[in-house]
């Protein structure tokens, strides 16, 4: 078990998913997302293996939950700066979205 505490080191936000490009060096099929996570945070970037559930053009407009506040990482030629959060389904991984439309940048509690 982890304490509270632990978890609200945790820095998750709501983004929109500005574009999606498929990320040709990815060794898995992946996109290369560009997101919009508002005047606070900025647009940031990040690889996601989302190929199996989603098209590129299905994705922008969409606003997703990420993990802000882990180091850069660079993944297939991409510097994947935010961990976009998704449930590892039989059809693929499908991405945790908030119910309603909620403002670039909020925290996730």
């Amino acid at each position: 078990m982890i304490a509270i505490d632990d978890f609200e080191k945790v820095d998750m936000r709501i983004g929109t998913i500005l574009e999606a490009t498929v990320n040709e060096r990815a060794k898995r099929p992946a996109y290369r997302l560009t997101i919009d996570f508002g005047a606070e945070l900025g647009v940031k970037t990040s690889s996601a293996q989302l190929t199996a559930r989603y098209s590129a053009a299905q994705l922008p407009g969409m606003q997703v939950v990420a993990v802000v506040n882990f180091p850069p990482r660079q993944v297939a030629g991409v510097k994947s700066e935010v961990l976009v959060l998704g449930c590892n389904a039989a059809q693929g991984t499908v991405l945790l979205t908030p119910a309603e439309a909620v403002g670039n940048g909020d925290r996730i509690y």
